[in-house]
């Protein structure tokens, strides 16, 4: 039955952004087997690379809405390398996320829910997930979080 996830995500009134164009030498998507890695999502706003630093100039709360953009991309990614059918994702398998964080900042996994809670919002079960998030000292463009998934597809 195809288009559950679609009506899932209309359920939800989420509108998948356009997946982002790589912005240095990587794919976005690599499929290999059964599995598909979608590289690191930023957290953008608008088609641009929100900035900010957990524990700096960014509470958890705001650093969660950055990671579920990062997830929103993440979506739109595999909707794109899965020529439109998101019913075709069996698992998503792992997601791991980076945090641009102070040294003092130990809050990485509740920023890192963001993503996580998006991903069982739309996928319920199958989007339940095991995960790793990580501080680090800054990332690309400034950004507060970066994500990266390992989904099994059909």
């Amino acid at each position: 039955m195809a288009g559950t996830i679609d009506a899932r995500l209309r359920e939800l009134g989420i509108t998948l952004p356009d997946a982002p164009a790589p912005v240095a030498n990587y794919v976005p998507a690599v499929r290999t087997g059964n599995l598909l890695f979608i590289s690191g999502q930023v957290a953008m706003v608008n088609g641009k690379p929100e900035a900010g630093r957990l524990g700096k100039n960014m509470e958890v709360e705001a650093g969660a809405v950055a990671a579920r953009a990062s997830g929103l991309s993440i979506i739109a990614q595999l909707a794109k390398a899965l020529d439109g059918d998101l019913d075709r994702v069996v698992r998503i398998v792992k997601l791991v996320g980076f945090v641009n964080c102070t040294p003092e900042f130990v809050d990485q996994p509740r920023v890192i829910n963001g993503a996580s809670d998006l991903m069982v919002e739309v996928f319920g079960d199958k989007g339940r997930h095991a995960r790793s998030a990580v501080a680090s000292p800054s990332l690309p463009l400034g950004v507060p979080v970066e994500v990266e998934a390992i989904v099994e597809v059909e």
